[in-house]
Parts: C-alpha cells; sequence; structure tokens
C-alpha cells in the first residue's frame, strides 16, 4: 500500500511539474477584475437598491522570477461599460527579480463601478514565470467597520 501511495504522489507531482513548466511566458496580457464599490444588504428605499460601499484597490504586481526581470508595459483601468478610465502607466516599468509594483486606485474613484476592470500587459527577454497579480479592496474606518477581499488576474488571449 504504501508504495502505491508513493508512486501516485510521485505520478502527482510529476505531472505537476510538467505543467508549471509549461506556464513560463515572455509576455502576456492579464484581466484583472476590481470593485470601486460593490453593493450589499437589502434593496431598499424608493429606488430598490442596496447599501453601496466604496472601497479602495490596492494592485499588487509582482514578478515571480528568482532571477529574470520583467516590464510591465500597461495598467490599463476600464470602467464596468468597458470605458478605459485610465493609463496608471507612463512608461513601461521594470520589475527586478522577486520586485513588485503597486497601483492605488482611491475609494473616492466612482467612475469604475461594480464591475471595473485593469488589463496589464508585461514581457521579459526570455521565458519566465508570469508575476502574480492581485487587487486588495477595502473600506477600513475606525474600529468599528472593516471591509476587505482579494481578486485575482488571470490571463486572457488578446483579440484578433
Amino acid at each position: 500500500m504504501k508504495i502505491q501511495t508513493l508512486a501516485l504522489l510521485m505520478a502527482c507531482w510529476s505531472a505537476s511539474t510538467a505543467i508549471a513548466g509549461e506556464e513560463v511566458s515572455t509576455g502576456q496580457s492579464l484581466y484583472l477584475p476590481v470593485y470601486s464599490h460593490i453593493w450589499h444588504g437589502d434593496r431598499v428605499g424608493d429606488e430598490k437598491s442596496p447599501t453601496k460601499s466604496m472601497v479602495s484597490v490596492l494592485v499588487s504586481i509582482r514578478n515571480t522570477s528568482l532571477k529574470t526581470p520583467i516590464r510591465i508595459l500597461s495598467a490599463r483601468y476600464y470602467s464596468t461599460d468597458g470605458r478605459l478610465l485610465s493609463e496608471y502607466l507612463a512608461k513601461p516599468a521594470t520589475l527586478n527579480a522577486l520586485g513588485t509594483l503597486e497601483l492605488f486606485v482611491e475609494r473616492k474613484e466612482s467612475e469604475g463601478g461594480s464591475g471595473a476592470n485593469f488589463v496589464i500587459q508585461w514581457d521579459a527577454a526570455v521565458a519566465t514565470n508570469p508575476p502574480m497579480v492581485e487587487a486588495v479592496h477595502a473600506d477600513i474606518r475606525g474600529g468599528s467597520h472593516a471591509l476587505t477581499f482579494v481578486t485575482t488576474a488571470r490571463a486572457i488571449n488578446a483579440d484578433r
């Protein structure tokens, strides 16, 4: 039984290693869902709308390579209706191995809406690990109110 379990574990490790090895890239477009506000609670009042809470967003772009720098080419912020609101980078930014680039959307920003998103493009001179991209959403006011959650980017194919 122990040999079968060990063989199964080795097969799983081998498969995960092969999959991880296929994930390297020389660049991608990443889609990151973000929220400038969230709806919650019950529908109340004449408009029958739930409560709207504004949140700030910290976008964290992390180079996961131990040795290869990457370039963040653009970080475009779009509204719920797909309208480009802002390009967060004036020029490409180089992230050294294990480096992080942070972008911040203020809580008072309301144009993005509950369906806002970033499209982040990156590249590298040689194939390397893709960056980890997350958005930490927060509305923290004193000790009586705290709302936090995280969203994660995923690779998307370029439209042709």
